[in-house]
Formats: C-alpha cells, sequence, structure tokens
C-alpha cells in the first residue's frame, strides 16, 4: 500500500512528509525516540508514520527502502539495484574489503565470540592484519577478554558491520549447509 494510493489525512501526510526528511538528512540510523523528539509526534504516531513509508518505499517505483536496523531507521537502496551498484560506491568509499577480509569477517560473523587463534586454525594463516583493517572499518570489534591464561581479546561484528551487509540483525544471515558449517568451525569439527 503505497502513500499515493492511501486515504491520508493532511495531518498524516504531513507526518510522512517530516520523517522522510528526517530520515535523508541523517547520516547513521535514527531511533523512535529520536525521531519524536525532534518531530514531538508520539511514540506510537512515529511508528505508525514509519510503518507507512516503509510501504510506500517498497513499491518496485523505488530505488530505496526504509529498514529498521538495531539502533534506528534510515534509507538503504534496494538489495536488487545495490547488486549492480556496489563495485561502484564501495570502491568510491574505500571500503572494499580483500578475500582475506571477507573470509576472516564471515568466520567471525558466524562463530562470534571468537578469538584471533581460533580464526588462524580455521583459516591455516596468521589474521593479525586483517584484524586491524576490519577494526578499523569498525566492521569487527573486541566484545571482551577470554577468561582464559593470556585474556585473549573476543571478537565480534558491529552495527556497521549489519548495516554495510543490509541485516537487520546477526540472526538474519543466510544460514550455512552441513560442508559450510564444519569450515566455519575448529578442527572442521562443529
Amino acid at each position: 500500500m503505497r502513500v499515493q494510493e492511501l486515504k491520508l489525512s493532511k495531518t498524516m501526510n504531513e507526518n510522512c512528509a517530516l520523517i522522510e526528511v528526517i530520515l535523508s538528512l541523517e547520516a547513521e540510523p535514527i531511533n523512535e525516540r529520536q525521531i519524536s523528539r525532534i518531530t514531538g509526534l508520539s511514540s506510537d504516531k512515529v511508528l505508525e508514520t514509519l510503518d507507512i513509508l516503509e510501504s510506500h518505499y517498497s513499491a518496485d517505483t523505488h530505488g530505496i527502502q526504509i529498514m529498521k536496523f538495531p539502533d534506528g531507521w534510515t534509507f538503504t537502496p534496494k538489495e536488487s539495484l545495490w547488486q549492480s551498484l556496489k563495485i561502484h560506491y564501495e570502491k568510491e568509499r574505500g571500503n572494499t574489503l580483500t578475500r582475506a577480509a571477507l573470509e576472516t569477517l564471515s568466520i567471525i560473523a558466524y562463530s562470534q565470540p571468537i578469538t584471533k587463534s581460533e580464526i588462524e586454525n580455521i583459516r591455516g594463516v596468521g589474521v593479525d592484519g586483517v584484524i586491524r583493517s576490519l577494526k578499523d572499518k569498525n566492521l569487527i570489534k573486541e566484545i571482551r577478554r577470554q577468561d582464559t591464561p593470556g585474556r585473549p581479546a573476543l571478537y565480534g561484528t558491529t552495527k556497521e558491520f549489519l548495516k554495510r551487509f543490509n541485516l537487520g540483525s546477526i540472526a538474519e544471515l543466510p544460514r550455512l549447509d552441513e560442508t559450510d558449517d564444519k569450515k566455519f568451525s575448529l578442527n572442521g569439527n562443529p
């Protein structure tokens, strides 16, 4: 159901326009509470308006969509379009990932929390530089320290990781088949 197809009140049309502008001006996702504070609308009204906008932008005539991330709402390119555009825009942003970085990031995403030595055991090579690069890009972070001798860091993914890969939560990662599941576990044993 698109905004044009709905018989919305003048007030609701104004709310949609206002929240649409806020989402377009924000560089980072913004949550309902922040939108409510900026607009003066109740949280319920903000959520109702976001639902209308989400339906509106789901139409095939739009190249963007409104997506909810753990830290708020934002505009993102539709997945079907992003596939053909990401090579250009990722290079432009300087955020391309090497094969080693993608492999390491995949291991962390599917196995988190995980130590650097566990990642190295799975990959079979050192990952110091890759870990540093992924941390610099804010795709992974140290979650805590393991309570074992040496207290090694345990790594996990960040909100930026979810945003970059267009995921609402880590639970939305594609399921691994049995072969892949063995690749992501130590010594090939899930």
